[in-house]
């Protein structure tokens, strides 16, 4: 695994809970793992103890079989972070944002010019950053966190002021991060980003881990057994709930599709929105 991380605990000073407490998750080379769970989960915690961003955690933390304390400056040459508040130099051009920050790594950074049209920003290299909008914001800091090629990216709501066409060019994006060998970790509240990219999911919730598995999984795990059909019964649209992996349930099943007027069949799996419903305030996995 790229990143691996046992046992993560931390209490802000002078709070009376734990933020979070027996934390512990992998993502590998090439993977996507979406941190989720409901505000004040923990998740930025993780998130910025992972970045080194907190110190005092209790727990470890391995980056390609090393601890994260054996590294020094050089692990900031390999993590990418964008986080969901950009820290950007309003009155500098979108294309000098990157080329400034392209001048504190030792690596060679992609060429800041040739990002802009990735994310839709194309036109928009010279303008000031202060007259971006809050979408346009997010996409300039995701470029600024992957032009130096990092190793693993740490993003925070990395679709967040999109609108529908520009969050499927963010995922197009991502995913190409994840094809040339990126680690991702991401936190989202966008059910669809997360269904789209993550290859696991971790729900965090009152600052424990409560499920860690692909969203598949999770919304069987947590769904009713079975299929819904819709027909048209006399005119009237009607809905029958039917088990296929039972004899009975199949051969309604088949009855149904070769004489009535289907109109739909669908599985009753949970959407990850009902997953997590079903999960938070649960003890801890």
């Amino acid at each position: 695994m790229t990143l691996r991380a046992q046992g993560l605990g931390y209490r802000y000073p002078g709070a009376a809970h734990d933020a979070i407490k027996d934390v512990s998750l992998t993502v590998g080379e090439g993977e996507i793992l979406g941190l989720l769970g409901p505000s004040g989960a923990g998740k930025s915690t993780v998130q910025k103890i992972l970045t080194r961003q907190l110190v005092g955690a209790s727990g470890d933390v391995w980056f390609r079989e090393r601890t994260l304390d054996d590294y020094g400056r050089e692990y900031l040459e390999m993590i990418g972070v964008a986080f969901e508040q950009p820290k950007l130099y309003e009155r500098l051009s979108g294309v000098a944002n990157l080329s400034l920050f392209a001048g504190l790594y030792d690596r060679e950074c992609v060429a800041a010019r040739s990002l802009f049209k990735r994310v839709g920003l194309d036109g928009a290299e010279e303008q000031p950053v202060a007259e971006y909008s809050k979408g346009m914001k997010h996409r300039l800091a995701l470029l600024r966190a992957i032009q130096h090629r990092p190793e693993i990216l740490f993003l925070d709501e990395p679709t967040s002021g999109s609108d529908p066409a520009t969050t499927e060019r963010l995922i197009e994006v991502l995913r190409h991060e994840r094809a040339r060998g990126a680690a991702i970790l991401l936190t989202t509240h966008d059910m669809h980003v997360a269904e789209a990219l993550c290859d696991r999911i971790a729900l965090l919730t009152s600052g424990r881990l409560v499920a860690c598995d692909t969203p598949g999984r999770l919304k069987r795990a947590h769904g009713r057994s079975g299929v819904q059909v819709d027909y048209l019964e006399s005119g009237v649209l009607t809905s029958q709930i039917i088990d296929p992996a039972t004899e009975a349930g199949r051969q309604t099943l088949n009855e149904l599709l070769a004489h009535a007027e289907v109109q739909s069949v669908r599985s009753l799996e949970a959407s990850l929105a009902e997953v997590f419903q079903q999960l938070d305030g649960a003890p801890a996995a």
